[in-house]
């Protein structure tokens, strides 16, 4: 199925383009390029200086460039940005920055050929991906500039599993390499395709994530005989949050006829805050989730290029201004960073008081013969470390300095480290819920005896029995963690 940009996409779409969707644009939409590339050529033709189409980029905006070297121009910009380094960006979030980017210049103020467009989108339609190194952008140009190494024959791309060079990726697909006109090489590696790419391949993961993290959570409260009046619908109500109310209602749907539950009513008085906060802590991310969303849909319906062309051929219009800058999306990747790496903490403690026999009443370290075996005793300790991890990486990026281009540039967002960052929180997330979940079956396993398990948690343990078997110290642990991580990574839990 191909998603059509007409007049703007959501993260949504572009995290659907991230996972295998193509993409193509809008009859309107090719009329926007037809447009904005004709006002560009009427720029050159017409001699006018216009920053980044006639003239050099950034500190050297003032230096004029003559006709018979724009295209040449355009064709350094891309080989002389492209200095990422590091390990490369997953085909998945390559795939959403070009959407991304598509996204930016079918708005019509870019000025890029049809060309281009069309280049980019049998990209995504041939699993054509750019290596596209993770580091080295404090904001997007060397990213951006990685993948239209392509689209000029040079750089290297996976085509069908295989590595080859740009001029072979694109004969691979039928293509040529382009031949960039004024303005494009600049158009190319600007604008905030690569952090909004990430940033909703980011959204995509984290509400996978948090739907887990309510499921997780369920079957541990369930196992420790949570108290369940503490998620009253009318009790939450006293803090007005959507996020509380969804998640409130979320346990009170999967606890539901729960035999565990009904035998531990009473038991005390109120629960540990890990337990009985958990509305609080996993509502509060969702809210900061939802808020995210809106700015990276924001994102994708705004200009992010530098400068944009307007009016008409016969009435151009140049406008340089600062669109490529992205403090909005920095401060969005880093408040869902912190607020992921929250409920990740709170799923670590849940672990502990599994497998701890001073509160769980369950044998300790959830082990099938304590002293023999350790059970679950190390699994925690690595859920403890990625915890930390998580709460080092959530310093926030956008308040990081930096000075480039000769103070030209002396301010700088970080976008592209905040997704980059928020990227690595979500994995380690994944992997502290992975342990609580096998802690929780663990724990269920050894209290069959106790009572009947809701059919909502029962729908998550039957989940995880079905990819990994009851402990034994029978095999290494780090095997069962990495395939629970892959099932929350990749579908949404059981209902």
């Amino acid at each position: 199925m191909s998603i059509v940009v007409a007049d703007r996409l959501s993260w949504r779409d572009v995290a659907r383009v991230g996972d295998g969707e193509t993409l193509s644009v809008s009859k309107e939409a090719a009329a926007r390029l037809a447009n904005a590339s004709a006002i560009v050529e009427s720029i050159v033709t017409a001699g006018t200086r216009a920053y980044g189409i006639n003239t050099g980029v950034g500190a050297l905006s003032d230096t004029v460039v003559d006709r018979q070297s724009q295209s040449r121009l355009s064709r350094n910009i891309i080989l002389s940005h492209a200095c990422g380094v590091g390990p490369l960006l997953a085909p998945r979030e390559v795939r959403a920055i070009i959407a991304a980017q598509i996204a930016n210049f079918a708005h019509g103020h870019s000025g890029v050929r049809r060309e281009i467009v069309a280049t980019l989108a049998a990209f995504l339609e041939h699993d054509c991906i750019p290596e596209v190194p993770s580091k080295g952008s404090a904001g997007y140009l060397t990213h951006n500039a990685h993948t239209a190494l392509v689209l000029i024959g040079e750089g290297y791309a996976t085509v069908a599993g295989e590595r080859k060079t740009g001029r072979e990726a694109l004969a691979a697909i039928g293509l040529q390499p382009l031949v960039l006109r004024a303005k494009e090489g600049l158009s190319l590696v600007n604008g905030t395709a690569c952090a909004t790419g990430l940033l909703s391949v980011a959204l995509g993961r984290a509400e996978r994530l948090l739907l887990w993290a309510d499921a997780a959570a369920a079957l541990t409260l369930e196992a420790v005989g949570c108290q369940m009046a503490a998620f009253d619908e009318a009790v939450l109500a006293l803090r007005p949050s959507k996020g509380i109310a969804k998640v409130g209602a979320g346990l009170r749907a999967r606890l539901a006829g729960s035999g565990l539950i009904a035998k531990a009513a009473g038991k005390r008085t109120q629960d540990a805050l890990s337990l009985r906060a958990v509305p609080h802590a996993h509502g509060a991310a969702w809210d900061v989730f939802e808020q995210t969303g809106a700015v990276a849909d924001q994102e994708l319906a705004s200009v992010t290029d530098n400068p944009a062309v307007s009016g008409t051929p016969e009435n151009p219009v140049v406008s340089s201004e600062a669109h490529a800058v992205a403090p909005a999306l920095a401060l969005a990747a880093d408040s869902l960073a912190i607020a992921l790496a929250q409920p990740s903490a709170m799923s670590e403690r849940r672990t502990d008081r599994l497998v701890n026999p001073l509160v769980s009443g369950l044998p300790a370290f959830l082990a099938s013969d304590a002293g023999s075996h350790s059970g679950f005793m190390i699994a925690q300790y690595t859920a403890a470390a990625l915890s930390n991890e998580n709460r080092r990486m959530a310093a926030p990026a956008a308040t990081d300095g930096g000075i480039t281009s000769a103070l030209q540039e002396d301010f700088l967002a970080h976008p592209t480290a905040a997704g980059n960052k928020l990227l690595a929180i979500i994995d380690n997330a994944e992997h502290i819920l992975a342990i609580e979940l096998m802690a929780a079956a663990q724990a269920h396993d050894f209290l069959t005896a106790n009572g009947t398990r809701a059919k909502g948690t029962e729908a998550i343990h039957s989940a995880i029995r079905s990819v990994i078997a009851h402990y034994e110290d029978d095999r290494p642990l780090g095997a069962d963690i990495e395939t629970l991580k892959s099932l929350i990574a990749a579908q949404m839990p059981a209902q």
